[in-house]
């Protein structure tokens, strides 16, 4: 018996060798090109969610490639638990390939033969994983490349490029170098165009619109849609884009030739309906967004858009101060905008942004606790961008001073979003608020040392020393040991001297 237990304690030659192949098939899995090496993480997302979207894609959009999002559906449900399900995604892609790409069928194989390995070693199935490691060993000789597992190919960079897109804004910047390495071999191709453009216009959208200038898309989009006119996708941005210039009638031109020639494509529809909804039509918007959930129902983007279109109705009667049947309407629009922006967040969970929407239209149908709870639920998420702090507590502010009634919350949320240091839209609204709240406590004698020290802050944050000076030095007199604001002075009357 003690012979048996001290044997095993030690592992056998066979198991010692399995433990030894599979370390050497880790490491040789780390240089394949395929999703599992890209680093998506599957916090940044929703699995669900990303799931439906891809689904959505492969039977409704057929200018996509369903081999590259066969691939990609298969990694999100090997993230979602779902290893089966990965690989009948990745059967499908090896079946697919062989219609979409039949005269390059191996080079358009190696992602998905990459993914087939990874799957499988998860699944602790060694042999099968050897067969596709050797399958992309096998095409990188053949083609002489220096890495025996990895090739340095345009089409790869390309679907790699597509896949950091699905994963959202924080990997942006991933997706449009990816584009721009596979424009490297081949600047002509109409799909890398088309991926680099549409990149390069979500790249401004998710770091703030630049001048039209600084950074556009403009010059890409035109490209792309020179090599590729009928492209359901860069056509409605470059009217946009057009629009956003001002140059809105050329970009009208355009979103009715997308709407002409693909009626019934759901990405069409919502850029066309943004374009409306920005030209001032929000009914034309409203009628595209309803023909566009027909087709997609459970899309969070459209119903986010369409939340926005009866926000922006309620806002504009709100302003007319109307009549009795006006506030009827206005508490029908705040229903509506509840509704649809519900719908996002039960589809979009981790979307940022329409949880502040939906806070917002609580607020403003008076239900405050279930507004305070959405905030809540949109602070608390992980990884914002300062940008979206910054939003967050703008949006808190302005819940506190004109709902809750709270001027000193919003001064505090107001003054936290400004001290984010981020150049941003959000924090120009934050310091404009916050320099009103401070003058009208002013106007009214209340003024204290506090209120003195913010609006020093804001001058010394628009270059204005000299008030900065006068605004420390009148709150020292009320708080004469605040470190914080004999440091502020300091700082500026050395930079005085300077």
């Amino acid at each position: 018996m003690r012979i048996s237990i001290c044997l095993s304690l030690f592992p056998t030659p066979t198991s010692q060798f399995s433990e030894i192949s599979k370390k050497s098939l880790k490491q040789n899995l780390l240089h394949l090109e395929c999703h599992f090496t890209w680093i998506l993480l599957k916090e940044d997302v929703d699995l669900d969610e990303l799931e439906e979207r891809i689904a959505v894609q492969i039977n409704f959009l057929p200018t996509r490639s369903k081999v590259r999002n066969y691939n990609l559906l298969a990694y999100v449900k090997y993230l979602n638990g779902k290893k089966e399900e990965a690989l009948e995604n990745l059967q499908k892609a090896e079946e697919t390939v062989k219609t979409e790409y039949p005269e390059e069928i191996e080079m358009r194989s190696l992602v998905t033969w990459g993914n087939y390995a990874w799957v499988y070693y998860r699944m602790d199935k060694l042999t099968e994983v050897q067969t596709y490691i050797k399958k992309v060993e096998s095409i990188c000789k053949q083609h002489g490349h220096g890495s025996p597992y990895k090739m340095k190919h345009p089409q790869v960079y390309c679907e790699k490029g597509w896949a950091f897109l699905k994963f959202g804004g924080k990997y942006y910047k991933k997706a449009k170098e990816s584009f721009a390495k596979a424009l490297e071999e081949e600047a002509e191709n109409p799909e890398y165009n088309s991926g680099y453009a549409i990149t390069v216009y979500r790249l401004e959208d998710y770091c703030e619109r630049k001048s039209a200038a600084e950074g556009s898309s403009l010059e890409p989009l035109k490209k792309a849609v020179k090599l590729n006119p009928d492209d359901p996708f860069v056509v409605p941005l470059l009217a946009l884009k057009l629009q956003e210039i001002d140059k809105a009638k050329e970009g009208e031109e355009y979103i009715k030739k997308a709407l002409g020639k693909h009626p019934d494509i759901s990405y069409v529809l919502r850029y066309a309906a943004i374009f409306y909804r920005k030209k001032g039509d929000v009914e034309r918007a409203l009628e595209l967004l309803k023909k566009a959930l027909s087709l997609t129902p459970n899309s969070g983007f459209l119903h986010h858009q369409t939340g926005i279109c009866y926000r922006t109705q309620y806002f504009k009667i709100k302003a007319s101060k109307g009549t009795h049947q006006d506030r009827e309407q206005l508490a029908e629009l705040i229903r509506l905008g509840i509704f649809h922006f519900i719908k996002v967040v039960e589809h979009k969970t981790k979307f940022f942004y329409a949880y502040l929407d939906l806070a917002s239209m609580y607020a403003e149908g008076k239900e405050l606790q279930k507004a305070e709870e959405t905030f809540q639920k949109a602070f608390a998420m992980k990884n914002l961008t300062d940008t979206e702090k910054q939003q967050f507590h703008f949006g808190y502010g302005r819940f506190q001073a004109f709902h809750k009634r709270s001027e000193s919350e919003a001064v505090k949320h107001y003054l936290a979003g400004l001290k984010i240091e981020n150049e941003s839209f959000e924090r120009n609204k934050c310091k404009y608020y916050l320099k009103t709240l401070i003058e009208k406590k002013s106007m009214r004698g209340s003024t204290d040392a506090k209120s003195l020290g913010i609006l020093g802050f804001i001058h010394q944050l628009d270059g204005e020393k000299l008030l900065a000076i006068g605004c420390y030095e009148q709150a020292l007199k009320m708080d004469h040991d605040n470190q914080e604001y004999l440091s502020a002075l300091l700082d500026l009357r050395l930079s005085l001297q300077t």
